[in-house]
């Protein structure tokens, strides 16, 4: 299980939310061997004034965080970064300092989705990759 926030900018996000949901998504069925069918992203999208950044970043800054359970290797981790960094920055000319994720991680048994807790539901995909 993995679900995606991505907080930006209303003005910069408007128009590059689809395609960028769908670069986030390659990337995570990609690295992370995900099924095509399991996309929980959300935007939050913000007024000017509620984005505060350093003046090293323009106006396309976005913060995308991505939470998940514990299993990943550190590599598949870094990997699924740095395929975020090159895929935004090369399909969206977004560059890469406009960009930061993280990586939030929680045990299965912390997660509850189809009625029951994450570490009691077989799921259809490896977590430990």
């Amino acid at each position: 299980m993995a679900q995606i926030k991505i907080y930006g900018r209303k003005k910069a996000l408007k128009n590059i939310k689809s395609k960028l949901s769908n670069i986030i998504h390659d990337v995570i069925v990609d690295v992370l061997k995900f099924p095509r069918d399991k996309r929980y992203h959300r935007f939050i999208t913000l007024d000017d004034e509620d984005m505060i950044f350093p003046d090293d970043k323009s106006r396309s800054y976005m913060i995308i965080e991505i939470m998940m359970m514990y299993g990943r290797s550190q590599e598949t981790k870094k990997q699924l970064i740095k395929t975020l960094f090159q895929e935004i920055e090369q399909e969206l000319n977004i560059v890469i300092n406009d960009i930061e994720i993280c990586i939030i991680e929680s045990p299965a048994c912390n997660w509850g989705f189809r009625g029951q807790c994450g570490d009691e539901i077989a799921l259809n995909y490896k977590v430990e990759i």
